[in-house]
């Protein structure tokens, strides 16, 4: 026997960290909601939607849930291995490494510092500092798994091992960007190849950050609550395979009827189809690891927890391969019910898990009981009712978007113009405000609890154990091919990167490499440096999460608003800004259809044109001057790329730039101002220094690249 000590102080500090950042992303979170219902909650630019929207989602699956998946593998590893971490010394540059990280990511989002890539949108430098602490974590868990005191790997480490491999090749090779400047880089793909890459790394970190990891906590917490072996070992096996096999393949269901090549889109759909077995084989392990233990859950908080949330893993995996059938995607594609799926997973699945997993922890780490029972019970039913509280309203406004999205009148016309849905929704985000404020009010009740658990015992931080050393393995002729993979931590990875690069090398590779798949449009020419300018700060107030640039060919869609987007309309554009949601309409055959006066009035005040807007006022665009000092840069690394900016444009963009703005500020002076001779010279020379010039120059460019028929 050998006596050696469990680092309970580094599972402190991420379970704090959890809990701290949980209360800042729910926050945020609910913030983001009431904008919705009450568009004048938009105060300032740091804080409007745009831009609180990414810092929502970055906190909760970064900040919150990495925090918790952190903390739950420290507690579990060490235990499954009977060894300490590795270095004490590793696992804290991890663990501050990764807040530094966050807290960068709190200040640079508010800041309009964003890539606009979805649930990646942290600029070029943070993504090389995830990727080192990434590496530094994975260093730490192989060299801990390397020096174990058992032979054989339990499950829940597989799905440990897969979740690290995996998401550094998604982070690594979606985050590939050439930088303009601290603060600004553009993505290295382009148009329809960006969009694949994107997805192939959006879904995915659903699949390997915020399901895998949680698998593996599954088959670790939910046994131990229990006091129970986990159901069926062999179904684990199947479980774990088939699922980082099957995952790769699924994220093109996100681009369905888009100008992606249909062959990928279909892969995408079967891949999702066949990604319910094993999914559901995972949920029904851990269902049925409870078998007979029914009256524990009962009495047991932690099991409630435990049991909502793989419920609603079970309910969320269902629904995604649903989702991603074309006849239903065309309902739900860039409506709220996708937000209700999204948040079935998160605040069911991740939240509850997180919850439960730490009323199990602290009490053992802090060497006591939990100080309340009863208030653990209040936080369970809180935090039930909220998620309902939240998602129905949110299934209902999906719904509701996408019927009458697509509803004609007898003689062939649209029966709603796009704001109509808007004001018909507005109860709807009021309901959903209310179920975030439910959900919200149980966490802090559970960090109360937890903080008076920790308060009431004292942190075991080296817990002091013994286990045998590590026995050499005996082959035994009836043992299974798999005994011989969980022997082997490196081989696991090995066949684990194999598997996961499988999928994504053949949807990838043919669309970056066989030009047919994007067929490129001889009329399409790069942005203007006027319209560049536009185009990036569209970006940075993110204007992408509420409006899509991707007209489907389907006829509501095209009868709303034109000819459906072309592939090769897409091929300059560095990153993709086809969208996930439709807050408000789609843009992409913007230009031209409005006078630049409108848009103008729209930034200033959209309710004076619209009543029913809940869009924000972008007025400080009016008032804030165009810094056009990168745009040598921009133009000459963007060449660097493949768009085809003449040489020398560099020196002269600021004066084209300068020219185009005068026109457009022209126009608006015109229209909106009753002024003559030198004070109109004068007003359109400062008007053609602001900002909004620049983003009406490229909201007017969209989508007139290709002349169209109109059809009848």
């Amino acid at each position: 026997m050998e006596k050696f000590s469990y680092d309970n102080g580094i599972v402190r500090k991420f379970s704090y960290a959890t809990l701290l950042f949980g209360v800042v992303g729910m926050s945020v979170g609910l913030w983001i909601a009431l904008q919705l219902a009450f568009p004048q909650l938009n105060i300032a630019k740091w804080v409007n939607f745009g831009r609180m929207r990414p810092l929502h989602t970055n906190a909760i699956i970064f900040a919150f849930v990495g925090n918790a998946m952190f903390a739950g593998i420290y507690y579990s590893l060490q235990r499954l291995l009977k060894a300490r971490m590795a270095s004490d010394l590793l696992s804290n540059i991890h663990f501050w490494g990764w807040q530094f990280i966050i807290v960068c990511a709190a200040v640079t989002l508010p800041l309009g510092m964003t890539s606009s890539k979805e649930y990646a949108e942290l600029e070029w430098w943070i993504d090389i500092l995830i990727a080192v602490v990434w590496v530094v974590f994975g260093w730490n868990m192989f060299a801990t798994i390397l020096r174990r005191r058992v032979q054989h790997l339990y499950v829940a480490i597989w799905f440990y091992i897969a979740t690290f491999v995996t998401v550094a090749v998604l982070h690594i090779f979606n985050s590939i960007e050439i930088p303009i400047s601290f603060t600004k880089s553009y993505s290295w793909y382009a148009g329809v190849q960006d969009a694949l890459v994107q997805w192939w790394y959006g879904h995915n970190a659903v699949a390997f950050f915020l399901t895998t990891p949680f698998l593996g906590l599954m088959y670790y917490y939910v046994p131990k609550a229990a006091n129970r072996p986990v159901y069926s070992y062999r179904l684990s096996i199947i479980h774990f395979w088939t699922l980082i096999f099957l995952y790769i393949w699924a994220g093109p269901h996100h681009l369905l009827y888009s100008s992606l090549p249909d062959w990928a889109q279909s892969l995408g759909v079967v891949f999702s189809i066949m990604l319910i077995m094993p999914s559901w084989g995972g949920m029904l392990n851990g269902l049925l690891t409870l078998r007979g233990a029914w009256d524990k859950v009962r009495e047991n908080p932690v099991l409630k927890f435990m049991v909502v949330a793989i419920t609603a893993y079970g309910m969320s995996t269902f629904e995604g391969p649903m989702l991603s059938l074309k006849n239903v995607n065309m309902i739900s594609h860039f409506t709220d019910w996708t937000v209700a799926h999204v948040h079935v997973g998160g605040l069911g699945w991740n939240g509850m898990m997180t919850f439960g997993m730490f009323y199990f922890i602290f009490p053992r780490i802090f060497n006591t009981k939990l100080f309340s029972i009863k208030l653990a019970n209040t936080h369970f039913w809180l935090a039930t009712l909220g998620i309902l509280f939240w998602t129905i309203p949110m299934y209902w406004a999906g719904f509701v978007q996408g019927l009458m999205w697509q509803d004609f009148k007898p003689d062939g016309n649209l029966e709603y113009e796009f704001i109509d849905t808007v004001a018909q929704l507005r109860p709807m985000y009021m309901l959903r405000s209310f179920g975030g404020l439910i959900y919200l009010t149980g966490a802090i009740i559970g960090i109360y609890n937890l903080y008076k658990t920790s308060k009431i015992g004292s942190l075991i931080k080296n817990e002091e154990t013994e286990a045998p050393s590590l026995a050499p393995a005996h082959a035994e002729n009836n043992e299974g091919w798999h005994r011989v993979i969980e022997r082997k931590p490196v081989r696991m990875l090995i066949f684990s990167l194999i598997v996961i690069l499988i999928g994504g090398v053949v949807e990838i590779i043919p669309t970056m490499i066989i030009e047919s798949n994007v067929p490129t449009i001889a009329a399409v020419k790069p942005y203007t440096p006027l319209e560049l300018e536009g185009r990036d700060i569209y970006i940075r107030e993110g204007c992408n999460n509420c409006h899509s640039q991707m007209i489907r060919p389907l006829r509501f869609e095209t009868k709303r608003y034109g000819e459906y987007s072309k592939a090769g309309e897409f091929v300059y554009d560095h990153p993709h800004l086809w969208g996930s949601k439709r807050t408000g309409p789609d843009l992409h055959r913007e230009g031209g259809k409005r006078g630049d006066s409108w848009h103008y009035t729209h930034f200033l005040n959209p309710t004076q044109l619209e009543e029913k807007s809940i869009m924000p006022s972008y007025d400080f665009l009016i008032e804030d001057n165009l810094d056009m000092s990168l745009l040598e840069r921009k133009i000459s690394a963007l060449r660097s790329i493949g768009v085809p900016y003449e040489e020398g444009l560099e020196e002269k963009a600021e004066g084209l730039a300068i020219e185009q703005a005068k026109g457009i500020a022209s126009n608006i002076i015109s229209d909106l101002f009753k002024l003559e001779g030198a004070k109109k010279e004068a007003a359109i020379d400062n008007l053609s220094k602001k900002e909004v010039v620049a983003i009406i120059a490229y909201l007017q460019r969209l989508g007139t690249d290709i002349q169209v028929k109109e059809r009848n």
